[in-house]
């Protein structure tokens, strides 16, 4: 956790310092802080002041939180699969008018388990697109699906590994269930799906990366412009590709894989 903290301190200097001398050029401002009156509070006005930047706050940030909120949700819910049993005694049908007559009995689909609906949803599709982008970093489609989702927050990472290894989304990060499962999982071609490189790699992509929405909703509030969250989700994912892909593929030269 230490190495995690100083790694985001030194790198926002950097960038801080980078960001100065190029785009954010300019001389500096003159210092001028106009000191109000002090007074000892009153609580009517430190409740109405409270409510008004509440409201705002729900009405400006609140809106783009709920609206990406809604796309992740959609994304991971849809579309919704279901498969038909196979023929046999031990099958729940259901019998309607006129199926004996004609000797047809409808079979009643079967919902897919969360992680093979999760598999199939749009989420899903984009982690298997985005594979061969994340496959340098060590990364499969699996946790492919789950930097999506985490884009929300990056707490949803392991709900969302829950849900995908099929160890129910109840689970947390200290859930032997969910760690056997994490320990156990294979890609499609054998291989341990995660290593202790693939861990600390994928640490290192969310010390820097922009994984969180309600940041993002608070720039675009201050800003009042979409210009600088997208500037700032586009620069701050490039340079967590490229530190996690530095660390991944550095481990894997040095023999730590």
């Amino acid at each position: 956790m230490l190495i995690m903290y100083s790694i985001g301190i030194i790198v926002a200097i950097i960038v801080a310092a980078i960001l100065k001398r190029t785009l954010l050029k300019a001389p500096p401002p003159p210092f001028l802080m106009e000191l109000p009156p002090y007074r000892l509070p009153n609580l009517r006005t430190v409740l109405q002041n409270m409510i008004t930047r509440a409201w705002l706050f729900l009405k400006r940030a609140g809106t783009v939180i709920l609206a990406i909120s809604i796309i992740l949700w959609a994304l991971m819910y849809f579309p919704r699969s279901s498969q038909k049993p196979e023929a046999s005694s031990q099958n729940i049908v259901e019998s309607v008018p006129g199926a004996v007559a004609t000797g047809e009995v409808p079979v009643k689909e079967i919902p897919l388990p969360e992680s093979e609906q999760l598999k199939n949803s749009f989420a899903g599709k984009l982690g298997h697109a985005i594979e061969p982008v994340i496959r340098p970093l060590g990364f499969d489609w699996k946790i492919g699906v789950a930097l999506i989702a985490s884009f929300a927050a990056r707490e949803v990472l392991v709900s969302t590994l829950s849900i995908i290894y099929n160890v129910g989304k109840e689970e947390n990060e200290e859930s032997e269930t969910l760690i056997s499962a994490v320990r156990d999982a294979k890609t499609d071609d054998g291989k341990p799906s995660w290593t202790p490189l693939t861990a600390l790699t994928l640490m290192v992509f969310f010390v820097l990366a922009m994984q969180c929405m309600s940041t993002i909703a608070v720039v675009r509030r201050e800003t009042n412009s979409w210009s600088w969250p997208l500037f700032m989700t586009g620069y701050m994912t490039a340079l967590a590709y490229i530190a996690a892909l530095i660390t991944y593929q550095g481990g894997k030269a040095f023999g730590f894989e």
